[in-house]
């Protein structure tokens, strides 16, 4: 014999009910769980930036194309993301606050990278704005001062540029290099915009200076640091190497650490 019961039926149509259109990323928007991205502005022009549970996880130009930056975060994270209208207040605050180099805590989600190429992209947040180091620098911050070309891998491929700021990491001859968020003239237009003299650092490095010191403190600096820049030309020494200012009695700025501790 059949028993019949109302709410068993209910629940058993309910199942054969096609759920409602934007119903999954509703759920997920309000748990927080899932990967979202929308467009904001920035030094570079419009960028599409990606965020999740454990913070923002991708920067992209955003003329590549939304389709072009789907892809690329599925390869990266291996995760689907999806569009929304505009970043939750929380993101687009410390996204600008960062740009404008203001000081503040920013959750980065590095998924999918191992710990040595996470130490190479840290290193590089802590570059202040305006200022430039090299690779073989990067590589020395980090403890593993022979793996400049793998750094230069890591920066490369660094998925949060701006916030991570693999603009301001330079080759130690201190020309541009290359830049993953749009080219050498992207890079260029990041540096010009946090008020990096340029024009004077190009000039330096074509004379082969790599260092500055002062014949006041007996203190050198890499060229962008702020120390270096308020040397005035009538007591600015120059010098080709680190090895260079050291055998003259200079110290090593402790501010820009143009080279190890340990020297």
């Amino acid at each position: 014999m059949t028993v019949h019961d109302p709410a068993l039926e209910r629940l058993a149509e309910l199942g054969r009910t096609p759920a409602p259109e934007g119903l999954l990323e509703a759920v997920l928007s309000r748990t927080g769980t899932g990967y979202w991205y929308a467009e904001a502005p920035s030094p570079l022009g419009p960028v599409l930036i990606a965020h999740g549970p454990h913070g923002i996880a991708g920067i992209r130009l955003a003329a590549d194309g939304a389709e072009a930056f789907e892809a690329w975060f599925r390869a990266e994270q291996g995760v689907v993301i999806r569009p929304e209208p505009e970043l939750p207040e929380g993101i687009l605050e410390s996204f600008e606050a960062r740009v404008a180099g203001r000081r503040r805590v920013v959750p980065l989600d590095f998924g999918g990278r191992t710990p040595f190429q996470q130490s190479v992209l840290r290193a590089a947040v802590t570059i202040p704005r305006g200022q430039v180091r090299t690779y073989g620098w990067v590589a020395r911050e980090i403890g593993h001062p022979a793996a400049v070309r793998a750094v230069g891998t890591a920066l490369r491929r660094n998925p949060i540029p701006l916030i991570v700021p693999c603009h301001r990491v330079l080759p130690s001859d201190l020309h541009l290099g290359q830049y993953s968020c749009g080219g050498p003239e992207k890079k260029r237009a990041a540096l010009l915009s946090e008020g990096l003299d340029l024009e004077r650092l190009e000039g330096l490095a074509a004379a082969g200076v790599r260092y500055l010191g002062s014949d006041t403190t007996h203190v050198f600096c890499t060229p962008s640091c702020a120390d270096a820049v308020r040397i005035t030309p009538r007591h600015e020494v120059r010098f080709r190497s680190a090895s260079e200012a050291l055998a003259a009695g200079y110290r090593p700025c402790h501010h820009c650490r143009p080279v190890a501790a340990a020297a």
